[in-house]
């Protein structure tokens, strides 16, 4: 579905109807989180420029309704879900397009290599992909080609699963993508066009600015292939044999497991190979790209930041002593482990029977992981203690806390963290992402502010309720995180930093869009 929110654009084909294309993932308009709210913050804090949304989700029935207000400079909202395509329940037999699906082979083959990508083959298969004159839907599905090629692949690289999980395996991975292709012939022209992950957001922006010239921007928040991996090891949707082995822990996942992994793993490097700059939030996860195969010249950091002068003014509204009340603000998901935060309440309320925990976040997204949850706090005598709040204002939240807690197995450069320090609140964190840099601090004179909180290990109760008490029960230590904290995010994550870095980012690639466009006017 596709909302054009800018009437005066609506019959102007070739003109474009906003200055940056957003590929979004799962995320900004319709979910909340950390990466929602840095896109809202972008949209809203560069008026200057016009932005056109397209939205790739899963199920429709998974998402409600928006949860953010739509910027006046979004002109352009279009919505896609992967996994509701419609299915031919009346299949045809077809040849195929030998052509066509050789150039699919090849692209294949170049993925085995490791190696980048021919910009030629490419093209080759993504500018047909869905076309007559390349692999269709229907081809793809029902002809002989594909079937030689499945088959093929199947007896040359597949160990142990049977033909059939690996053929619905490979059906159900390929099908998005020719969604992705009609979403980049067809969707109304932009300057340039910007993904906030890799993943299928970030394979959107490469098909959409190979096809249409498009200079293209990425950002990754935390590292989408990193995350993928997380989610594929625990997924049970997957049918491998692996699983099936009882008794013995194994290292390695099965054949099918693996082939999605590599499956994301092919789309981040096609996604590292068609943008430029690539963006990250901190140093390590620029090193991740590095590793996973972004050229080096490309990749840069730019920090979140965040509006000091509305937080700063959180400061005065707390009251004298330490309050020992521990605030996890986030998605109640698996990858925040909640479980644990809740393990590490039980230990803290033991030395503190008076002490809270609140979880403030949406609770939407995995009800199954929530019951789970609430189940425990009620398991481990917690009911007074622990406190669900579900979504809330964090200004409202911020000044009753004594520490920020995050417990999560996976983060990139948390903006609650950031949010806390502004309003006075020390911080609590696994050793993920930027966590240990926002706490200890990064450079030398960084360092030299002093320590902002406690980084634990993840998954680790016992640590973390002890360095919680640390903190809670010795306010000299508190105090001094407090004034590290306030410091750090004052000299080094501002929103003004953020919105120039990007103001920079986006000039030049317009500017290179003008030149492009020009070229190809004088050469037509």
């Amino acid at each position: 579905m596709a909302i054009n929110l800018d009437k005066k654009t609506a019959s102007a084909k070739k003109k474009p109807i906003a200055d940056i294309g957003l590929m979004l993932e799962g995320t900004y308009p319709y979910v909340r989180g950390g990466v929602s709210s840095w896109v809202h913050q972008i949209i809203s804090g560069l008026p200057q420029y016009t932005f056109a949304l397209v939205f790739l989700g899963g199920q429709k029935e998974n998402y409600g309704k928006m949860r953010y207000e739509l910027p006046a400079n979004v002109t352009h909202l279009q919505e896609h879900y992967l996994m509701d395509l419609h299915h031919d329940h009346h299949p045809t037999p077809l040849a195929g397009n030998p052509q066509a699906f050789a150039a699919m082979k090849a692209m294949h083959s170049q993925f085995k290599t490791g190696e980048h990508v021919d910009i030629k083959v490419m093209k080759n298969v993504f500018f047909e992909l869905g076309n007559a004159d390349g692999v269709t839907r229907q081809s793809f599905l029902y002809s002989e080609e594909a079937w030689a090629i499945i088959t093929e692949f199947y007896d040359k690289f597949c160990t142990e699963p049977s033909f059939i999980d690996y053929f619905w395996s490979i059906r159900t991975m390929h099908a998005p993508l020719f969604l992705l292709a009609d979403i980049a012939r067809s969707m109304p022209e932009v300057r340039i066009v910007h993904s906030v992950s890799t993943g299928y957001a970030g394979l959107q922006g490469t098909i959409i600015s190979q096809l249409r010239n498009y200079p293209y921007i990425l950002t990754e928040h935390g590292i989408y292939t990193k995350e993928r991996k997380i989610d594929l090891a625990q997924a049970d949707w997957i049918h491998d044999p692996e699983d099936e082995v009882s008794g013995t822990l194994h290292e390695e996942v099965g054949y099918i497991r693996q082939l999605w992994i590599r499956f994301f793993e092919l789309i981040g490097k096609l996604t590292y190979q068609s943008s430029e700059p690539i963006i990250s939030l901190y140093e390590g996860n620029r090193r991740r790209q590095i590793d996973d195969g972004a050229e080096v010249a490309k990749t840069q950091v730019i920090p979140n930041g965040i509006a000091l002068e509305k937080l700063n003014a959180l400061y005065p509204k707390r009251k004298p002593g330490v309050p020992k009340i521990l605030g996890l603000i986030g998605r109640v998901v698996p990858i925040k482990d909640i479980k644990t935060y809740i393990r590490m309440m039980r230990i803290i309320c033991n030395e503190l029977p008076d002490a809270e925990g609140w979880i403030i976040g949406p609770e939407e997204e995995d009800p199954t992981y929530v019951s789970e949850c609430k189940e425990m706090v009620s398991g481990l005598g917690l009911s007074d203690n622990v406190k669900f709040l579900g979504f809330q204002n964090v200004a409202d939240i911020l000044p009753q806390l004594g520490l920020m807690v995050l417990t999560s197995i996976s983060e990139a450069l948390p903006l609650v963290i950031l949010e806390a320090y502004a309003s006075g609140l020390p911080c609590l964190a696994t050793n993920v992402g930027a966590c240990s840099e926002l706490i200890y601090g990064m450079s030398d004179e960084d360092k030299a502010l002093g320590a902002s909180g406690v980084v634990v290990p993840i998954a680790d109760p016992d640590a973390a309720a002890k360095a919680a008490l640390s903190l809670l029960t010795d306010e000299t230590a508190w105090y001094q995180a407090q004034q590290a904290g306030r410091q750090r995010v004052e000299k080094y994550y501002t929103q003004k930093m953020m919105f120039d870095a990007y103001k920079t980012i986006y000039d030049k690639a317009l500017a290179e869009s003008d030149r492009r466009l020009a070229a190809q006017e004088t050469h037509n």
